[in-house]
């Protein structure tokens, strides 16, 4: 008999460590990881390039953009919004995600890398191609203000594609290094 109340007991201890463990931070999927907020372009580097430029009109592009956290873990989830920006600043062409692509949730540590990639075919100027000037990259869930880098786009205008937008797509987020 004196087995049954020392058993309770350490029963209710091990229930109340287990509900600890989880209310801690855990990601609700039991495996113990901790959360982490989004990644916010104000705690991330990035770099843009080096690119493989279409050099002539129809011929296609790929643009990589780096990202590096530089402070505690943040997710990268959905796919990242790019804009063109155009010669007024006032024509902007939303950059849509590419067929197929499927999105995927990254946890970059302090340190660690992921990369996107955006895809375009190169047009003629004056041809329905779109003359951007800037792109500007926002991160998906990124709740620090504006949010949003700017950077020149030197790679030549943006072909139509003949339905109202722009030969050019953006890649879901791949982890970078090893």
């Amino acid at each position: 008999m004196r087995i049954t109340p020392i058993a309770v007991p350490a029963a209710l201890a091990a229930l109340l460590l287990l509900t600890a463990c989880d209310s801690a931070g855990g990601d609700g999927d039991g495996d113990g990881k901790r959360e982490s907020t989004a990644c916010s372009v104000d705690t991330v580097s990035m770099e843009v390039g080096p690119a493989s430029v279409a050099p002539a009109a129809g011929d296609t592009g790929e643009v990589p953009v780096v990202l590096t956290n530089q402070s505690a873990a943040c997710t990268l989830d959905g796919f990242p919004k790019a804009t063109l920006v155009g010669v007024s600043d006032s024509a902007t062409f939303g950059v849509p995600p590419a067929e197929g692509a499927k999105a995927q949730k990254l946890t970059l540590a302090k340190g660690e890398s992921a990369s996107f990639t955006l895809t375009y075919e190169r047009g003629t100027r004056g041809n329905g191609a779109f003359n951007a000037e800037n792109l500007q990259v926002e991160l998906p869930g990124d709740s620090s203000g504006p949010g949003v880098r700017s950077f020149r786009w030197t790679y030549g205008p943006v072909a139509h594609d003949g339905q109202g937008g722009h030969k050019i797509s953006v890649g879901a987020y791949q982890q970078a290094g090893d």
